[in-house]
């Protein structure tokens, strides 16, 4: 609000309580209970001065204990899983160490720009989703309710993916590791490995098979893991217990699920150094590509990531920013956070790396012994001569390079019938461009390579209390922005409508943890988000550029930091994170549209992954997940623009937003006006009719005000204010 705004408002304050003095002198003052309810105007205004205006006097809403509370809320949120299983798979896939270059230009382009408005929004507003939006335009509310469901749709199945590391974290107590060795069958005659697991691998088989049960289609329930289950709601017991108080009992908890992974990352990283082969996974890694780099494919997946790590859209980071102070630094906030993000994901990629290196090593020795007997074995055949041999080589300790080299003169002197000695070439670099991410990251290679660490028990016990609180973090964030938009909307307690939130997730989230339920967490990773949240994200940046105005955002920044955002923020805003988002839209549209909709089926008998393509119904509920997501922005606007809803019914319609509180519009404004000073139905006060004279209302304005954006206004606006200087926020 402009400074020279609260003289007019000071000014417009003492004409309201002198009119009211002048009218209840000239009345009976036998009606005493009349008298002193009218009186207690001037008192009322002295209480409710606005927050903006300096007040020391705090309004009702919860606060961050601390700033260092409130930047570990917001850093937990932004730094999940997929700082760890999905952007070491993202830099190795799109040219190492030249992959940074794209995604820091788009951290600077759409990141932190959009970061710090989601940040200015909620801190000035001091509502969630819902509120802002219908604040900035009632049109526009559905933006808000589109984000609650979007957040809905990822707490379901994140919640899953934090039960299976809650499921592998409690199996990790034991030595060796159940995941270590392939189990053994046995029957009446001999006792063998379970066939499954020797065509694939011991951590596969425990992933698929014991963890999982997995079944071999989506079409296959096969019934509910029970073991899973019980993961599943101990998940949701958890996020209820630390979600059911706020902030007050969340943000305690921060200090922990924030900062506990750092320790263990570092904890991997000087571990995983100490390692042989993690500088080979380091330096693959980082070694640049840049002809890749060119790609279009590199930047839009860069613009994904950056999109995402931030968790842009959901209304966590409103959610969380609406319990700041209204002077506080948001676009240092902005700027921190996203670093931290970014650092965190390269502190990650270095931890994966090292130790995917030294499981590539392991491998590669391996690879390197079973091939040199087999060179072996065709010198005792006849098949190879033993001329081709250096002399120096030692088959019984012989190394990689000197591997290598045998390899190399086989090859060349045996040309035409090489392939068919079936010799690998057993090259370190092949084994660490196999890319993984995701659930076979963090399920399959990385607990593969603990089970060669010392006290690999530990380790384990460490990296899957790392993931839960990762994944913890963040469902924080989700969860908050589900829950604070509809208590400032609806006015609902809290803890009731977060265990009612829980437990409905809980029962619903039973179809991931059936057999099938691995395919259902994949659907909707893939559908239920990524569109969704772009246009939501598109939706506030035109909500606020062009319907609010930028350069009125701009003076609102200005006022409520202390000092005027760089301009670049104002071309960034207005020209080209709207235009960055468009692209990435229709990329991602025409990336959805040419990559068939399917999944990757677990096949028993054969032990491998099949690609299969999802049946009709499985189709519906894609596309049913991006409508429903999208479904309330077209809704509410339809709604608005119809006026369908009575404004003075009591409705949504008719909540208006002032002073970080939620005041209802009067059911009557025909009726008894002495309500409207103190909040009250003309039913709780016994005081005489005088119709609309009271007050003087906007000359022309209709009988519900209309603020100069467009949206609703206070709806106790009591004399003409022509000067008034327009500042929304």
């Amino acid at each position: 609000m402009p400074k020279n705004s609260k003289v007019v408002k000071r000014d417009l304050d003492d004409e309201v309580i002198e009119s009211v003095k002048d009218l209840l002198s000239n009345e009976d003052s036998s009606d005493e209970a009349f008298k002193k309810s009218e009186l207690m105007v001037g008192d009322q205004e002295e209480k409710d001065v606005d927050a903006e205006e300096g007040s020391d006097v705090e309004d009702e809403r919860p606060a961050w204990n601390s700033k260092l509370q409130y930047i570990l809320a917001q850093v937990g949120f932004s730094v999940g899983l997929g700082n760890v299983w999905r952007f070491p798979y993202l830099c190795q896939k799109n040219g190492g160490g030249a992959y940074l270059v794209p995604y820091l230009i788009l951290l600077l382009i759409i990141g932190i720009p959009l970061f710090f408005l989601e940040l200015s929004v909620g801190q000035r507003i001091r509502r969630g989703s819902i509120g802002v939006w219908n604040y900035i335009s009632p049109k526009l509310g559905g933006i808000g309710f589109a984000s609650c469901v979007v957040c809905f749709f990822v707490a379901l199945y994140y919640n899953v993916i934090i039960g299976w590391s809650l499921f592998y974290f409690s199996q990790s107590f034991q030595h060796p590791l159940p995941w270590d060795q392939c189990p053994l069958v046995k029957n009446a005659s001999h006792t063998f490995v379970e066939p499954e697991c020797e065509k694939s691998s011991a951590t596969t088989y425990y992933w698929y098979r014991e963890a999982l049960n997995i079944s071999s289609s989506l079409s296959e329930s096969g019934g509910l893991n029970w073991k899973m289950t019980i993961c599943l709601l101990a998940a949701w017991v958890m996020v209820c217990l630390a979600m059911i108080k706020g902030i007050q009992s969340s943000g305690k908890i921060m200090y922990f699920s924030s900062l506990f992974p750092y320790v263990v990352l570092l904890c991997f990283l000087v571990r995983g150094l100490l390692l042989n082969g993690s500088w080979d996974g380091i330096r693959h890694m980082f070694t640049p590509k840049l002809e890749i780099m060119l790609e279009p494919k590199v930047w839009r997946e860069a613009a994904t990531q950056v999109f995402f790590a931030l968790g842009l859209g959901f209304g966590g980071v409103i959610a969380f920013s609406s319990y700041n102070k209204r002077d506080n630094n948001c676009h240092f906030d902005a700027v921190l956070v996203s670093f931290i993000n970014f650092f965190t994901s390269v502190l990650a990629t270095l931890v994966v790396f090292a130790v995917l290196g030294f499981k590539a090593n392991i491998i590669n020795e391996k690879c390197v012994i079973q091939n040199s007997e087999k060179i072996l074995t065709l010198l005792k055949a006849g098949n190879l001569s033993q001329d081709m041999i250096p002399h120096h080589i030692n088959f019984s300790s012989i190394t990689a390079e000197d591997y290598n080299l045998v390899y190399d003169i086989i090859q060349k002197v045996k040309e035409e019938e090489f392939h068919s000695l079936g010799l690998k070439s057993c090259q370190i670099e092949d084994e660490l461009d196999k890319a993984v991410q995701g659930t076979g990251l963090a399920f399959i290679a990385f607990t593969e390579a603990m089970t060669h660490f010392p006290a690999s028990p530990f380790w384990s016990v460490m990296f899957f209390l790392m993931l839960v609180n990762l994944g913890l973090g963040s469902m924080f964030g989700t969860i908050e922005g589900i829950i604070t938009p509809i208590v400032d909307t609806f006015k609902i307690r809290k803890e009731i409508l977060t265990v009612i939130c829980c437990l409905v997730a809980f029962f619903i989230g039973l179809v991931f943890v059936q057999r099938s339920g691995n395919y259902f967490v994949t659907m909707f990773d893939d559908y239920s988000a990524t569109l969704p949240l772009l246009i939501v994200v598109i939706l506030e940046n035109i909500a606020v550029t062009r319907i609010y105005g930028i350069e009125k955002f701009m003076e609102d920044l200005k006022d409520m930091l202390g000092f005027s955002p760089s301009q670049y923020y104002y071309y960034m805003w207005k020209y080209v994170s709207p235009l960055v988002l468009l692209c990435l839209l229709v990329a991602s549209i025409v990336q959805m549209g040419l990559s068939p909709p399917g999944y990757n089926a677990w096949i028993e008998d054969t032990a491998t992954e099949e690609f299969h393509s999802y049946p009709t119904w499985g189709m519906i509920v894609c596309i049913s997940l991006i409508v429903l997501a999208i479904l309330p922005v077209p809704i509410v606007l339809i709604v608005r623009c119809c006026n369908l809803i009575d404004d003075s019914s009591g409705s949504l319609a008719s909540v208006s937003y002032k002073r970080g509180r939620i005041i209802k519009e009067p059911v009557n404004l025909e009726g008894d006006n002495t309500s409207l000073i103190h909040g009250k139905s003309p039913s709780e006060v016994p005081s005489p009719n005088f119709g609309k004279n009271i007050y003087r209302k906007q000359t022309g304005s209709p009988t519900l005000d209309t603020a100069p954006n467009g949206r609703y206004g206070i709806g106790y606006l009591m004399a003409d204010m022509p000067d008034m200087p327009e500042s929304d926020l």
